[in-house]
């Protein structure tokens, strides 16, 4: 990002933004038929909309099982465009109820190449844009590069009447540049659709270490860049995972807001007073003071003593 680059995006106009968003997560189970698992949501959508949810979030790849438990290429058929069906059924949806919907789909863009998609639909009921999962797994129960490319549409922050959102998915969320980035391109809000849960066979221990851990380093990132941030996870058994729910919404301080239960569905609606994101970089003047002419590093994968002499 150049200079410029950076200061356009800082300076968008405060006096039109809004104060404060209602943000809504929904953690929900999912069945085999993916219409029946799209309408679920819509009823969810809409119970979170008259709860006052402003923008409303759904869990990773909503519309199906979590089918990267195992490589079968049967489940390329569940992939469609983006726009699409499905975001044509959910922009109706979001037009009506005048709210900002996330939805995570499995995009094919075309013959032989398929992303992890998070579209960001808005209010008037169109795809205001799109975010392609960067950072892909390859884990026992997690074989996503079977399934998607690496998103090519970098890092991105989204203007709605709502606020600026910024979108990342599941295994984003453990990397501090993708959320660095995208809070530098504008966002106040990262959001993060998830689909994680526990392995079988794994101790309470190690379960428990898990989700704090994916807890605690999200919890970081909002701290580290002063914003509000949300991960909504799915629920229930499928297959070898028992995915742990906790969805929860954070402050620009990691204070959690909200947080959902490991074991059921949840609709969660959280006000985000957005002026907290000012009144915090100025008491934690991160940004301030990060030293960019020293992090040139950041672009190798391991810094040998080859590499620092490049």
């Amino acid at each position: 990002m150049t200079p410029q680059e950076f200061q356009d995006n800082a300076s968008k106009n405060p006096v039109s933004s809004p104060q404060t968003v209602s943000l809504g997560l929904i953690q929900m189970g999912c069945g085999e038929n993916p219409q029946d698992n799209l309408q679920h949501s819509i009823d969810h959508i809409r119970t979170a909309a008259a709860r006052g949810a402003q923008v409303i979030c759904l869990q990773e790849l909503f519309s199906s099982p979590y089918f990267c438990q195992e490589e079968n290429a049967h489940f390329f058929d569940l992939a469609e465009p983006v726009p699409g069906p499905t975001t044509k059924q959910l922009g109706k949806i979001a037009k009506e109820l005048q709210v900002v919907i996330v939805a995570s789909i499995f995009e094919r863009w075309t013959s032989g190449i398929y992303h992890n998609c998070a579209a960001i639909i808005d209010n008037q009921g169109g795809v205001a844009g799109k975010y392609r999962k960067m950072h892909i797994p390859d884990d026992p129960c997690y074989y996503e590069k079977f399934y998607f490319t690496p998103g090519d549409l970098g890092f991105q922050s989204h203007s709605t009447p709502y606020g600026e959102l910024g979108v990342l998915v599941c295994w984003d969320q453990w990397f501090p540049e993708a959320a660095r980035l995208t809070a530098l391109k504008g966002a106040q809000l990262i959001l993060y659709p998830t689909a994680i849960g526990w392995l079988e066979g794994a101790s309470d221990l190690e379960n428990q270490a898990q989700q704090s851990a994916w807890e605690t380093v999200q919890r970081g990132h909002a701290i580290s860049n002063g914003v509000f941030l949300a991960a909504v996870n799915r629920v229930g058994r499928e297959g070898n995972l028992t995915f742990w729910g906790q969805s929860f919404v954070c402050d620009p301080l990691g204070r959690v807001l909200a947080r959902a239960s490991a074991e059921k569905e949840e609709i969660l609606v959280v006000e985000c007073d957005l002026t907290q994101i000012e009144e915090t970089r100025r008491q934690w003047p991160f940004w301030r003071d990060r030293r960019i002419e020293a992090y040139q590093g950041l672009d190798l994968r391991f810094l040998d003593e080859d590499s620092s002499s490049e």
